[in-house]
């Protein structure tokens, strides 16, 4: 390989790299469904689930996002809460509702 050759292949890598990064996203997206609405009840699945993701490493805001939807009780609103999810192209999406004992 001629030197010349290897001097824009070093530099080409160079300036592509950050290219690269900047396509890559800050931190991954979880989409969190529910069937309810916003209130007590699903705010303990709601600090459940930051439990366990915190027990695992992961602090919503510090190393991964949560997009939170709910589907306030209407069925019929979840396939498109659940498209609106995967519009945004999050990276896995976790659905739950609560259960009374």
């Amino acid at each position: 390989m001629r030197r010349r050759d290897l001097l824009v292949l070093v530099i080409g890598g160079m300036t592509g790299a950050p290219v690269l990064r900047a396509q890559q996203k800050a931190m991954p997206v979880i989409g969190f469904l529910l069937g309810g609405k916003p209130g007590p009840e699903d705010a303990l699945l709601v600090a459940a689930f930051a439990q366990g993701l915190s027990e695992t490493g992961y602090v919503e805001g510090r190393n991964i996002a949560i997009d939170y939807r709910w589907a306030e009780d209407r069925y019929d609103r979840l396939p498109s809460l659940v498209a609106d999810l995967v519009g945004r192209k999050v990276d896995v999406i976790v659905a739950g509702t609560f259960l009374p004992h």
